[in-house]
């Protein structure tokens, strides 16, 4: 198979088979262990993708969240313009209500000195009437002297002296009243008044205020500018993550082509006819697929089911499912006709994780028996590695296996286990094909 031809002089002499084979026997080797080499790189390539992956998913959420934290700041950016246009009108409402303060502090000067008018007033109505007695009194005296042609004038005398008392003692009220309440509006007064040396409570009180309100003013003015600097900064930490991210997708896109490189160079030996250590496994699978699609063949041929049924892609979701499980029509007939072929290559090395059908967008109906645990509520990450059926993987791997077409398809990849468990594998899938129609593929996972 590999007798390349020695360079050199001829000779007469017909060479012997021995070093031939002894030549295409060390150059088998070479390629075996070529082989090992490649599947090895395709391991630490399947790893580093991995590990991309798992970078990726964190710088996404970092992300992610570097935009919810540039909402957060906005809307914090909007309160404090919101408190700075609140403080200028507390400060504007302080100023008007001291103003106001003065103008009420003039017109209850105003009243002070009305009623200082109307205390004099009071004041001279007291002595007008004490004067007015004193001239009643001296009227009865000479009404008495004139006997009784006086009686009658003495009467009347009488009657002014009651009256003007009358109007002393009222008089004497109105004056005492005024007094008690001139004093009052005095200390009103001076609590209206503002005077630097002696404040009144009411001034201090507006003083405290407009202190309060300007140091709220300060504080929020130098909260924003904070705000500012830590806003240019998540921007700066945005555009770095959304780098970051796209770095990470060059690196992700070269180890991906690296990784399937690796893959191809495998597949391409092992279909020169070189048996590498992968063959074994590629020829299993290839037989399951075969023994599947004569399974469906027979039951379309029996009328087990239809072929609309076998082909339905209706994926109905299973309610209160996590992760979300899906059925369709052709459920049934693969959990009758399945297990008897998937549970039987199981049993084919101990190196083998799983066997599985699935169809051509990655519904996997029925897995293998040990994977075909009813979910448990609230579960997911336990759900996530035992409960893998009526599953849709449509994952790179499991996409490119269900799809495939070829006589077979190597892949290397992680395997999610849920919480954040994964398992690296190897892949061999081989297409299921009924009645000359591509079903989708069987796909048999094995470790290193």
């Amino acid at each position: 198979m590999f007798g390349w031809i020695k360079g050199g002089a001829s000779s007469a002499v017909a060479p012997s088979d021995e070093p031939a084979r002894r030549d295409d026997s060390a150059a088998l080797n070479v390629v075996k262990r070529l082989a090992r080499s490649i599947s090895t790189v395709g391991k630490d390539a399947a790893e580093v993708r991995g590990a991309l992956e798992d970078t990726q998913r964190v710088v996404q959420a970092q992300g992610q969240a570097m935009q919810a934290l540039a909402q957060q700041l906005d809307q914090i950016g909007q309160a404090q313009a919101a408190i700075a246009t609140a403080t200028a009108q507390s400060a504007a409402a302080v100023q008007r209500a001291r103003s106001a303060l003065g103008v009420v502090g003039g017109e209850v000067g105003g009243m002070a000195a009305t009623l200082a008018q109307v205390s004099d007033a009071a004041a001279e109505i007291t002595k007008i009437s004490l004067q007015t007695r004193l001239v009643a009194f001296n009227a009865a005296v000479e009404a008495k002297h004139a006997g009784d042609a006086g009686r009658g004038f003495a009467v009347v005398a009488e009657a002014v002296k009651a009256l003007a008392g009358q109007v002393e003692a009222s008089s004497k009220a109105i004056v005492n009243a005024i007094g008690s309440l001139q004093a009052r509006i005095d200390r009103f007064s001076a609590e209206l008044t503002e005077n630097a040396g002696k404040p009144s409570q009411i001034h201090a009180a507006f003083h405290e205020v407009e202190q309060d309100v300007h140091r709220i003013s300060t504080s929020a003015a130098d909260s924003g500018q904070q705000m500012q600097l830590l806003n240019e900064r998540a921007h700066e930490l945005e555009r770095e993550v959304m780098q970051a991210s796209h770095g990470l997708k060059v690196a992700f896109d070269g180890s991906d082509r690296f990784l399937r490189m690796s893959e191809e160079l495998v597949e391409q030996i092992a279909e020169s006819g070189v048996e590498v250590d992968d063959m074994p496994f590629i020829r299993a699978a290839q037989q399951a697929a075969g023994e599947i699609s004569e399974l469906l063949e027979a039951a379309l041929r029996d009328g087990q089911i239809s072929q609309s049924d076998l082909f339905d892609e209706n994926y109905r979701p299973i309610e209160g499912t996590n992760p979300q499980q899906h059925t369709t029509r052709f459920c049934q007939l693969t959990d009758r006709l399945f297990p008897n072929v998937q549970e039987k290559t199981l049993a084919f090395s101990d190196k083998i994780v799983f066997c599985i059908s699935a169809d051509r967008n990655g519904y996997i109906a029925t897995h293998n028996r040990k994977y075909c645990q009813p979910q448990r509520p609230g579960d997911t990450v336990w759900n996530t590695a035992n409960s893998r059926y009526r599953r849709i993987f449509n994952d790179r791997t499991g996409l490119a296996s269900a799809r495939n077409t070829r006589p077979f398809l190597l892949q290397t990849y992680r395997r999610d286990m849920g919480g954040g468990r994964f398992v690296l594998l190897k892949e061999a899938a081989a297409p299921i094909v009924v009645n000359g129609r591509h079903w989708g593929g069987l796909r048999l996972a094995f470790n290193f």
